[in-house]
């Protein structure tokens, strides 16, 4: 069987919430092997998200191996070890871990590790080669180093919620955290490069990744716009400036709606052909993209009395056919049916000791063609501590009885 490209690297990652674990989920999920330490005293706060899937007698959810939300992102394969970093001998064992591993990545806020001793500086002494990624929302330099940085916060530092709305109301924030779903990318690429460095040169590194910094670098045209032109961004809906019919448009059904998108004058007479040929679409005022644009209250009006008439479906399946932009706007229901989504065996349905049969997603957008990834439902809190002492530390038996006894594993 070949190796996964990953395969012999070990990671041992401090990280909660998003970024973190999703930038180490690519390597973990293409064979590197990745212990996770939590505790129940300040546990990943994902674990506490809705929605729900275990409950007890009354129906109420239990626990912190209930979370529907945070088994689906946590698929890649891992060990779990609990640590109370608030005793030191907890603190000695995760040094022993660092010793084994080839990276750490942590996802705190700026001075946690610090004050512990297990900065990059404290780490490189219990092993010289490692390889840190420290990941926060500003970076852990520089005036607001010390700033909470969660995605819904730093969407709105990044112009993100300023791209999205109509002129005559308020922003409206991006319906995710983007910036969780963008950082990862940069993270795991810069992870990868230090593997590459440490193989070719010996020498470990540190990672300090700002995640501003990662959604800036999807604004740059508009940042740009400002700097050459001292231009803002004026909010158009779904207005495009230079094509158009371009929005979202009911459709026949309950709250149903398809988005559309005629980028050129010859996809304008592709629509226009399977709408009917009505006479309203010979108007020269609609000949040009430039006055489709400057119509486009009227245009969108003519385009909805057309799509009203059919499901979005229906409606994706015309214009596609005849080469124009189109899709519905899918709902829950509609993207656990989705065909292509099934054809790519997107879904995995795995059995949770807790939640019982969940259906968990492919986690990674690429198909590699030598090495398919591994998922697993996710580890339960401190689920193989017993395992990482003993099997991969080599700590004695009663050693490990002892600390439990003291509460190092809570």
């Amino acid at each position: 069987m070949a190796k996964k490209p990953f395969e012999g690297v070990k990671i041992v990652q401090l990280c909660w919430a998003g970024v973190g674990i999703y930038t180490l989920n690519y390597l973990s999920h293409y064979g590197a092997t990745t212990i996770r330490v939590e505790t129940a005293t300040r546990p990943d706060p994902v674990r506490l998200f809705a929605p729900f899937a275990a409950t007890n007698k009354e129906g109420e959810p239990v626990g912190l191996e209930r979370s529907a939300f945070f088994s689906i992102t946590h698929t890649a394969p891992e060990y779990g070890i609990s640590l109370n970093f608030k005793q030191p001998e907890a603190i000695e064992i995760f040094k022993k871990l660092v010793a084994w591993a080839d990276v750490v990545g942590e996802g705190f806020p700026t001075g946690v590790m610090d004050k512990l001793g297990l900065d990059y500086e404290g780490l490189k002494k219990v092993n010289p080669e490692i390889i840190m990624f420290r990941t926060c929302g500003y970076g852990h330099t520089g005036p607001m180093a010390d700033q909470p940085g969660f995605g819904s916060i730093l969407t709105a530092v990044t112009m993100m919620d300023t791209m999205v709305g109509y002129p005559d109301r308020p922003p409206v924030p991006p319906s995710t955290y983007y910036t969780d779903q963008l950082s990862p990318m940069y993270g795991s690429l810069a992870i990868m490069a230090a593997l590459d460095y440490r193989r070719r040169t010996g020498k470990g590194q540190y990672i300090d990744h700002a995640q501003i910094e990662a959604g800036l670098n999807y604004m740059t045209p508009l940042i740009l716009d400002y700097q050459a032109n001292e231009r803002e961004l004026a909010l158009e809906g779904n207005r495009c400036d230079y094509a158009a019919p371009h929005g979202i448009y009911r459709c026949k059904g309950d709250d149903r709606w398809v988005a559309i998108a005629v980028m050129t004058d010859d996809e304008w007479q592709s629509f226009v052909r399977v709408i009917g040929n009505p006479d309203w679409a010979k108007d020269k005022k609609y000949a040009t993209a430039a006055g489709r644009v400057e119509n486009s209250d009227k245009l969108d009006g003519r385009v909805e009395a057309w799509t009203i008439k059919y499901p979005p479906e229906r409606v994706q399946e015309m214009l596609q056919k005849a080469g124009v932009g189109a899709g519905l706007v899918a709902n829950a229901k509609d993207l656990d049916e989705d065909p292509q989504l099934k054809h790519y065996n997107f879904y995995r349905e795995l059995d949770h000791p807790y939640m019982g049969k969940l259906r968990y997603y492919h986690p990674d957008p690429i198909k590699l063609s030598a090495a398919e990834a591994d998922i697993r439902r996710p580890v339960l809190l401190g689920e193989h501590t017993d395992y990482i002492c003993t099997d991969i530390l080599g700590m004695p038996r009663d050693e490990v009885d002892r600390l439990r006894q003291k509460g190092v594993f809570e």
